[in-house]
């Protein structure tokens, strides 16, 4: 049992060995300004009302966001007071997902399974099992993420398949039907196929935006400090935010079967038509706030600092994070800032044990209302829960909010603006007020 418990640990270390090297950085964590972004606006003053406005869904129809109804207050984060309550225990989970018009939280298992949980309570038969298709022994491999289309009406994976033409296996984005809750595996329809040159740096999220459109994060490909310059080249998709319409159609670069929206930054002009944003290393969780639709990614780093990257909803896309030129606002291996670098508005060092950061969302939820308005995420290896607040185009008032972790692997938003973390220990926990 004791050797059991040493290869789990193990593997869960390998997650993120590769996303950062753990040397110890004596610098301190800083709040960076972000020159020319338009600051999130009502974080300082009461917020009436949460509804966000419809949007196209992938199908039929139009959808909202469902939104919390209260009248929240702003964030106080002196006084946002936390604690962990325990929902589920799970196999490795690592990514949350919620569907329209249904109560559960949908959590994706690192090994390929997907499991609904409602009332507190698993259900017994999974939502998908592809555990035969999913390659998660690597370092940062397996089922990595999930979303909903805006109608619920189909669920979209992404993982690492065992076989393809990468040496490292394949990225696959793939789409279902879904019929009372659960994927119809005989409608499964192939969106991205992206050959993976290393083990580390998948990437993986998907999220659908407030435009409908889906959007999928990728790593520079892995390796250390981006050998052959992804991050930089707009003529791959590794190093990318991509956004989609996840319909069949000819992709502009690679292979799979969706359709590119007109309005993407780069579409007549060189580079990638899929791009939304690039320079990235490895985005590890970016969301949307549900309420002002700014979108928020934290970027990994490599051996010195983790950062969050912020662009306001007013934003056309093609930004460009500095990656592999800049690690953070700071110079990588002799690089210089691109012309259009857009600098994150906040990092920290690997001071203190910090080693990979794990983004997470701004809250909206009314059970903890000192919190409303702020941006939560945390350290996969301190397992701490932070936050800040956007002033004037700066993160500021960063605090921790108290409680830790274990293998921070991602956090997730129910319907209600409610947070909820994971950890590869296998919890999933409610953020609840102390």
């Amino acid at each position: 049992m004791h050797a059991r418990r040493l290869v789990i640990a193990a593997l869960a270390l390998a997650f993120v060995a590769a996303s950062c090297s753990h040397h110890h950085n004596p610098r301190a964590q800083r709040v960076v300004a972000s020159p020319g972004r338009t600051p999130v606006a009502g974080l300082e003053t009461p917020i009436p009302s949460a509804t966000a406005t419809p949007v196209n869904s992938r199908s039929t129809g139009r959808v909202t966001f469902s939104t919390p109804t209260p009248t929240p207050t702003s964030a106080v984060l002196s006084k946002a007071h936390t604690t962990l309550t325990l929902i589920a225990n799970l196999s490795e989970p690592l990514a949350i997902a919620i569907r329209k018009d249904d109560s559960a939280l949908y959590v994706a298992e690192r090994h390929g399974t997907i499991h609904a949980i409602r009332g507190g309570r698993v259900d017994s038969t999974p939502v998908l099992d592809i555990t035969g298709e999913v390659q998660s022994g690597g370092q940062e491999q397996g089922l990595l993420g999930l979303a909903f289309s805006p109608d619920g009406s189909h669920l979209y994976v992404n993982f690492i398949s065992r076989t393809g033409t990468g040496p490292a296996g394949n990225t696959i984005v793939r789409d279902y039907a879904v019929s009372n809750g659960r994927a119809v595996t005989s409608t499964a329809r192939q969106v991205l196929n992206e050959p993976q040159p290393f083990s580390n740096h998948n990437g993986g999220n998907l999220v659908f935006g407030p435009d409908g459109y889906l959007y999928i994060g990728l790593g520079d490909g892995g390796s250390a400090g981006d050998p052959t310059g992804n991050g930089q080249n707009v003529n791959t998709r590794l190093g990318k935010l991509l956004r989609i319409d996840p319909r069949a159609g000819t992709p502009a670069c690679g292979s799979g079967s969706y359709t590119i929206p007109p309005t993407n930054p780069f579409v007549g002009k060189n580079g990638c038509d899929e791009i939304w944003a690039y320079g990235l290393r490895n985005p590890w969780r970016y969301s949307f706030d549900r309420l002002t639709h700014d979108l928020w990614i934290g970027d990994v780093g490599q051996d010195a600092w983790e950062e969050v990257d912020f662009q306001s909803a007013s934003g056309k896309g093609g930004d460009n994070y500095g990656w592999n030129r800049m690690e953070g606002t700071h110079s990588y291996n002799g690089g210089s800032p691109p012309s259009n670098h857009h600098p994150p508005v906040y990092e920290y060092s690997h001071d203190g044990g910090n080693c990979s950061v794990t983004g997470g969302y701004v809250y909206r939820g009314s059970r903890v209302p000192n919190l409303y308005g702020a941006y939560v995420f945390g350290d996969y290896c301190t397992g701490k829960l932070e936050a800040f607040v956007m002033h004037n185009g700066r993160a500021a008032d960063r605090r921790f909010l108290g409680p830790e972790v274990n293998q921070l692997s991602s956090f997730g938003q129910d319907a209600n603006g409610e947070l909820y973390v994971t950890s590869l220990a296998g919890g999933v926990y409610r953020i609840d007020p102390a």
